[in-house]
């Protein structure tokens, strides 16, 4: 079976969003360093917590929401630990089982760091959007979700057509309008 391409089309939105996404992470990224001194994936773990019932989630709870695997998020949650921004507790009713607790000091950098953030957000991605465009936005990103969590198309290239051979085009070197 021939291999489908992309179309230009598509080909020219995928890479905007992989740009966007690069772009939106170091400018975030940057954001939250200068201003409250905390780095990305450890305001996204800080976010969750503060949104879990008195702050408290099992740690394969938490991986599952932030889409992490285990080594990643246990290095993480040491490293936070040593911050004094989580704390690992005892699971009442699973002697095996732990909890990753929000500190008072990790409660205090997530509210300090949420406004700042917030305002970064608006600013990078929804100023910049009128309303209708917002609402495509959020409507895009719900189906992507959808389709990368299992429940998209049987057959999602059933709508895509066939674009030029990638070994003909890494031949010809990179688009200089990409």
């Amino acid at each position: 079976m021939a291999p489908t391409w992309l179309t230009e089309d598509e080909q020219r939105a995928w890479r905007a969003y992989l740009r966007a996404q690069t772009m939106l992470a170091v400018q975030l990224s940057r954001q939250l360093q200068a201003d409250s001194g905390l780095s990305l994936p450890e305001y996204e773990v800080l976010v969750h917590l503060s949104e879990a019932p008195e702050g408290r989630l099992r740690p394969f709870q938490l991986g599952s929401d932030l889409g992490w695997e285990q080594s990643r998020l246990s290095h993480q949650l040491s490293r936070m630990a040593r911050r004094g921004f989580v704390a690992r507790e005892e699971c009442p009713g699973d002697a095996r089982g732990a909890l990753v607790v929000l500190t008072a000091a990790g409660r205090d950098a997530i509210t300090s760091a949420a406004p700042g953030h917030a305002a970064a957000v608006r600013r990078l991605v929804f100023d910049p959007l009128d309303p209708a465009q917002c609402a495509a936005f959020g409507s895009v990103f719900e189906a992507m979700i959808d389709a990368a969590d299992g429940g998209g198309a049987a057959d999602p290239t059933a709508k895509a057509e066939a674009g030029p051979d990638p070994a003909a085009k890494a031949e010809a070197g990179p688009d200089p309008a990409a």
